[in-house]
């Protein structure tokens, strides 16, 4: 059955980039279509993405390269339940290993402690869109 909502994100110009980074971080995600500029038009050229499909753990995701003028911010997050400390260490890692300078603070404050210290059977962690390198310049 095809869901009934998907979720928008906008990005500046790396929706492509996000996209492959939760499809090859999170199970049950992938691209499913990239929509190619047919021309040049203000800010960009013939050919670059304007459009990205993808699912992030089953989610249907639509990523809109739609420039500066919206940022990601802690208003929306995706939260991902995991089954046990080491797979909340690599989502954790994964995400700070693409370069996300801020996931570190950003993650601390929303699973309500480092991941060295979350030591229940069932975790939770939240991260930010923000937490990919289009968003965050790398610290490396």
């Amino acid at each position: 059955m095809k869901p009934k909502n998907t979720i928008c994100l906008w990005f500046d110009k790396d929706a492509q980039e996000a996209a492959r980074f939760y499809a090859a971080t999170f199970p049950d995600s992938k691209v499913t279509a990239v929509h190619h500029a047919p021309s040049d038009f203000p800010g960009g050229k013939k050919g670059d993405a304007l459009t990205v499909e993808f699912t992030v753990l089953g989610i249907p995701c639509l990523g809109l390269n739609g420039g500066p003028t919206f940022k990601h911010s802690e208003a929306f997050s995706f939260q991902i339940a995991t089954e046990n400390q080491e797979e909340t260490d690599r989502y954790w890692n994964a995400i700070v290993d693409n370069g996300a300078r801020k996931a570190r603070a950003v993650g601390a404050r929303t699973a309500g402690a480092s991941p060295g210290r979350l030591r229940r059977g069932r975790s939770q962690m939240r991260f930010r869109l923000a937490a990919v390198r289009q968003s965050v310049p790398s610290t490396r």
